[in-house]
């Protein structure tokens, strides 16, 4: 695991987990659809770490770097402001319905 932030916000006080040894999180906003990596130190402080789940099919993009790699570059490119515009795509479309 790698902490991307080294600031963190306390959120509540001296909570306390349940009879089923849960620990009720009130006052967070969590994401539809997000799961989490739990992690413990030596100390006993634990880290929840957001996570997704993608479809198996697109695995072979994240196993390939060389794909990877060329769509981070695209991203860069894009945000950047690096466009071309194309004709409509519309023509290779079948049954689209």
């Amino acid at each position: 695991m790698v902490i991307k932030d080294q600031v963190f916000e306390k959120i509540a006080d001296s909570v306390k987990p349940d009879a089923k040894k849960r620990v009720v999180l009130q006052h967070v906003q969590m994401q539809e659809g997000i799961t989490y990596h739990i992690y413990k130190n030596s100390l006993e402080q634990i880290v929840l770490d957001p996570q997704v789940t993608i479809p198996a099919s697109e695995l072979w993009v994240f196993d390939n770097k060389d794909v990877l790699a060329a769509i981070d570059e695209g991203m860069a490119e894009s945000s950047k402001g690096h466009l071309i515009e194309r004709d409509s795509f519309d023509k290779y479309v079948k049954n689209a319905t």
